[in-house]
């Protein structure tokens, strides 16, 4: 195996061993408005909400490798998973250039919708993955774990607008989840490659939430001295 196939394997064990010891420990981020009191400097604010999205992406991450080893043999059933993820009709940047050339209100507003477009696809994949007989308790704890804290990060970026850019709350676009109907009545391996490609789009977009927060947040708060 090559130093990169070498370094790539060491960062998901890394990544799954961190994930697996925060769940098993019941570590939870601070929550976003302590004791119902929302009112904190952003810069406390952007710490808790960022915290909260690294913990959806280590969990939406895990939960994704979880489910991979199941199917990583067959290269078959790899092969017809879907390459596009429904969230893709929302034009986001690639990149930390070019998310630096986004205002940061319409960044917010783009985070906002990615964050919001996942609550009804969250609350299926939880019935969806109990379903699947292979599943096991990791992936279901995890995929009702991120469905519970996917509103709270909602929550927070909608504060996080309000108080950086009051004016420009209500300017979200959500996409339409039209790839991801209902699986009642499917056959067990379209159920399955269904399942597969909405934890691997969740992993990428609880990732591209995560990095775009923490650069808002040398923007905003840091003036971009970060």
């Amino acid at each position: 195996m090559n130093s990169h196939g070498s370094d790539r394997k060491a960062g998901t064990l890394l990544l799954l061993v961190v994930s697996n010891l925060l769940f098993c420990r019941n570590v939870h981020p601070l929550p976003i408005c302590p004791g119902g009191n929302c009112q904190m400097p952003l810069q406390e604010l952007f710490d808790r909400v960022i915290m909260l999205s690294h913990y959806v992406y280590l969990l939406s991450a895990d939960m994704f490798i979880e489910l991979d080893k199941q199917y990583a043999q067959d290269h078959e059933f790899i092969a017809k998973a879907i390459s596009d993820c429904p969230t893709s009709s929302l034009a986001t940047p690639e990149g930390k250039e070019e998310a630096q050339q986004v205002p940061p209100e319409v960044l917010l507003n783009l985070i906002l919708s990615l964050v919001h477009s996942w609550n009804d696809p969250l609350f299926q994949l939880v019935t969806e993955v109990d379903g699947i007989h292979e599943a096991s308790d990791a992936i279901i704890s995890r995929a009702k774990e991120i469905g519970e804290q996917n509103k709270r990060l909602l929550e927070g970026i909608e504060k996080i607008l309000g108080q950086a850019y009051p004016a420009a709350k209500g300017n979200e676009f959500y996409s339409v989840w039209s790839q991801f109907p209902s699986l009642q009545g499917v056959d067990e391996e379209s159920r399955d490659l269904a399942i597969y490609n909405k934890i691997r789009c969740l992993r990428r977009d609880s990732h591209k939430v995560d990095n775009y927060l923490k650069l808002l947040r040398c923007r905003i708060v840091h003036n971009n001295n970060c």
